[in-house]
């Protein structure tokens, strides 16, 4: 299948080049966002913002059971974390009524009709079809059935479930990712949008609300691409023909290894890569922005620079591989690059007072920013000096230059040292770093030194915690 060229919105919008683009990210407030909401998320937000168009937020709360205001407000929390503020939200909990006239339309014009087959019926239909090398298609039946068959089973308790009738033709779309798609709809159920309960499923109350809300684009991931052809039918039921949005979508997420990233994905939620992991928003975003398609994957340091690359062409039509190793080196490679007034709040809130000398020296060995409190405690104390050799140590704190140390007391100290023992190299360097940070490896001991002071690093050369 052939690629889809550069899609350029501003020349065509759905077919209506003076339409406004409007997208929409609908997750279920039954659970915490992961990295795969997110990524549909990003490729909504950076869509809109290159067209100068809408994103809306629209909260799939139509399960009422197992929808919880505490997860809702966590997804809202968790899109301002990453800085994919929506410009619309509304919940389609309040929005039954609407939903309720879609459905009575497509009563009215045919299109929805009442099956009141049991479950373990329609199992053991598509059984024996199978048996028959027949396609699990339901067989509609029920559009058959009299008033008085109905009647029938109304009285035994029965309560009918929704379907809508599919036209059984091909519905042809040109996927903003995908290239030219079709589905044959003779090959697939009439799909059940009313529950027997009377509850709706996520087909009808979305047509209508993209309907409603007038969304250009649905960008979603390749697993809702068997369900597109219905849906446009749905659509042109309700909106007309040309009413659907125009359709892109993406690869999966997989793991490293090419397995779902389902048994990690409770680790991969956007609250516990925050909280628990310590991973900033932009590393997440950048690797997200990149992963399968053909750019290199590096870090961004704002979203402007993402909305500017955004190109659906190049994405890759195989899955994309989520490689956490991946994003904790975006992550490192970030902070590196930060500079001290984007994150002093932060390191305030992390008890460090230091101020940009700090920040400077112990940046680039960070992986993630809580790292600088282990530093600051180097610099703070306690710490417990290595001392492997006591006369050197001893040696070196008789040449400790007087008076405040300052980034040059670093040199003339060493220097002075490497006069009166004849040491240099690692056999110089190391023994004064095990001693004043008990450490082998960490930030310039230039700055270490000065930020330590004169009296702890004494206490320190003498064996002593400081």
């Amino acid at each position: 299948m052939a690629k889809p060229a550069a899609f350029t919105c501003r020349s065509n919008c759905a077919g209506n080049p003076s339409m406004s683009v409007k997208v929409r990210f609908a997750p279920s407030p039954t659970g915490l966002i992961h990295v795969g909401n997110v990524r549909i998320a990003l490729m909504n937000w950076l869509f809109a913002r290159r067209e100068g168009g809408t994103f809306v937020l629209r909260v799939d709360d139509t399960d009422l059971e197992r929808s919880t205001k505490l997860f809702e407000d966590q997804i809202v929390e968790d899109l301002h974390w990453l800085g994919l503020n929506f410009d619309e939200r509304f919940n389609q909990s309040a929005r039954f009524d609407l939903y309720e006239a879609a459905r009575a339309k497509l009563v009215d014009t045919g299109f929805l009709y009442p099956c009141y087959e049991t479950e373990d019926e329609l199992d053991r239909k598509r059984k024996l079809q199978r048996a028959q090398g027949k396609p699990p298609v339901y067989d509609r039946a029920a559009l058959s059935l009299t008033d008085a068959e109905k009647a029938k089973y109304e009285a035994e308790g029965r309560k009918p479930h929704w379907r809508f009738k599919l036209s059984g033709g091909r519905i042809e779309w040109n996927d903003l990712v995908r290239g030219p798609s079709h589905i044959d709809t003779s090959s697939v159920s009439d799909p059940i949008l009313i529950r027997e309960d009377g509850s709706y499923l996520y087909t009808l109350p979305s047509v209508v609300d993209d309907l409603e809300a007038k969304i250009t684009h649905v960008i979603r991931g390749e697993d809702h691409v068997t369900n597109s052809a219905a849906q446009i039918e749905i659509f042109e039921a309700l909106g007309g023909k040309g009413s659907s949005p125009a359709l892109a979508h993406f690869p999966l997420l997989v793991g490293s290894d090419g397995e779902k990233l389902s048994k990690r994905i409770g680790g991969l939620s956007v609250k516990a890569l925050r909280e628990e992991e310590g991973i900033e928003p932009m590393a997440i975003l950048s690797l997200l922005a990149k992963l399968g398609t053909s750019d290199a994957i590096e870090a961004r340091s704002d979203l402007a620079s993402l909305v500017s690359e955004l190109d659906f062409s190049k994405v890759s039509r195989t899955p994309a591989r989520f490689d956490f190793a991946e994003m904790e080196r975006l992550n490192a490679k970030l902070l590196h690059e930060t500079g001290f007034l984007a994150v002093r709040d932060r390191l305030e809130a992390l008890g460090i007072t230091a101020g940009e000398t700090f920040w400077n020296a112990v940046r680039p060995n960070l992986n993630r920013l809580k790292d600088a409190a282990d530093w600051w405690q180097l610099v703070e104390g306690p710490v417990t000096p290595v001392i492997e050799d006591a006369d050197y140590a001893a040696k070196a704190a008789s040449l400790l230059p007087d008076g405040e140390l300052t980034r040059e007391s670093w040199g003339a100290w060493t220097s002075a040292i490497k006069a009166e023992t004849g040491r240099k190299g690692r056999e110089l360097f190391m023994p004064l770093r095990q001693a004043l940070t008990g450490q082998n490896h960490g930030p310039e001991m230039d700055v270490v030194l000065m930020l330590i002071g004169r009296e702890k690093a004494l206490t320190r050369l003498s064996g002593q915690a400081a």
